[in-house]
């Protein structure tokens, strides 16, 4: 009884929650201060350079979108003089889905993106929860309404990392097929191959390769061999305006690398305490999937340890926690413990708006400790079923 009015409660302040974020997006579209302002004119923010990128490829200058220069010059032709650069970092693959967006009006391609790519992350939530009522959780988590706010691409993240886990145990080839398709955002796939390989999951390896290799070979054939020449050298461009320059704020990057340099550590220190992390990560993952654990303890601690290790983690890429979240309640319900600790967790995420700084690195560590408190009470009740048959 008790335990159904707390889920009840839950459900109550989740939709309060929603409502409340509903009413706050059309204040601000009414207001002049979302999409577009007062004039009619496009407020530029991170779709810009999506739907920018889209109308190049379409004008025949694929490969232009990686020269910073006569990108950020589309980016103005089409939203006006504004400060700042949304830049292009993407691999060529991700230009498809741009281009079909840049077909049509710019306000009618951002409600489309959010209205296609929302509704991916909730279900991928809830299949994994094994529970309706977490669509509405689901929506409720502050990293939704910061990604619809922007126009990002969280949902799909979350949503392809939320599908390679959930399909890995019972369909292999289907998992290996995601998998490739999030490497639309490589960053994300640093622990994947390390703990395939622990798992024995050969079938997804070998699925995400074919993936990849057929994703190079239509992208070559679509925009020619140049586009992957101008991407491959774009990469150290970025990583050194965005990572060593701080181009777009280090306070932004709610990295551990993001994390040091905010604090006035130099790159090297930064990199040092990155690499120190993966690596403990990989070791820790390794030896947890290696071990007698629940699947969804597993996924869980991928899904988390995935934000831990890129170094380019910005604060739409925060729904894949409720991945991890989602697992850890597939294992079993939250406890009052936990649940106040996600409370935190969400403040760190909203709080980032606030205060501006990585806090929300600090929701990601904290959901690796109820990830890590799940894994010490999976290791004390094996020793203490090994004690009884003792």
């Amino acid at each position: 009884m008790n335990s159904a009015r707390s889920r009840l409660d839950w459900s109550a302040i989740a939709f309060a929650i929603v409502t409340a974020y509903a009413v706050f997006l059309v204040a601000m579209f009414v207001g002049g201060f979302w999409l577009r302002d007062g004039h009619g004119h496009i407020i530029a923010n991170d779709f810009i350079d999506v739907y920018t990128a889209g109308v190049l490829a379409n004008t025949g200058h694929a490969a232009s979108v990686y020269d910073w220069h006569a990108h950020h010059v589309a980016e103005t032709a089409i939203a006006g003089a504004f400060p700042g650069y949304y830049g292009w970092h993407y691999p060529p693959q991700f230009l498809f889905i741009a281009m079909v967006l840049a077909r049509l009006p710019y306000f009618v391609a951002f409600g489309l993106w959010v209205v296609a790519t929302l509704p991916l992350f909730v279900l991928a939530v809830a299949r994994i929860a094994n529970d309706n009522k977490a669509r509405l959780i689901a929506l409720a988590f502050p990293a939704m309404l910061l990604d619809v706010y922007v126009g990002q691409n969280g949902f799909v993240s979350a949503a392809l990392i939320g599908a390679v886990l959930l399909t890995m145990e019972d369909r292999p080839w289907r998992s290996g097929i995601f998998l490739g398709l999030l490497a639309y955002k490589p960053q994300f796939g640093i622990l994947f191959p390390f703990v395939l390989i622990a798992a024995g999951q050969w079938r997804v390896i070998a699925s995400a390769t074919l993936t990849l290799a057929l994703i190079a070979l239509v992208s070559t054939l679509a925009f020619g061999s140049q586009i992957w020449i101008a991407f491959l050298h774009s990469v150290p461009v970025t990583t050194q305006m965005i990572l060593a320059g701080g181009h777009a704020g280090w306070n932004k990057l709610q990295s551990v690398y993001g994390f040091v340099r905010w604090l006035g550590g130099s790159d090297r220190a930064a990199w040092g305490a990155q690499i120190a992390m993966i690596v403990g990560a990989c070791a820790v993952l390794i030896a947890l999937w290696r071990s007698n654990a629940s699947f969804a303890l597993k996924a869980a601690a991928l899904a988390t340890a995935t934000m831990l290790a890129t170094p380019y983690c910005y604060i739409y890429d925060f729904p894949v926690l409720a991945i991890a979240l989602a697992f850890l309640w597939r294992a079993r319900p939250f406890d009052v413990f936990e649940q106040a600790t996600i409370g935190f967790i969400s403040f760190c995420i909203a709080g980032f708006v606030v205060f501006g700084t990585p806090v929300a690195l600090g929701a990601t560590l904290m959901t690796g400790a109820l990830v890590a408190r799940r894994v010490a009470e999976s290791l004390a009740r094996t020793r203490d079923v090994a004690l009884q048959r003792a």
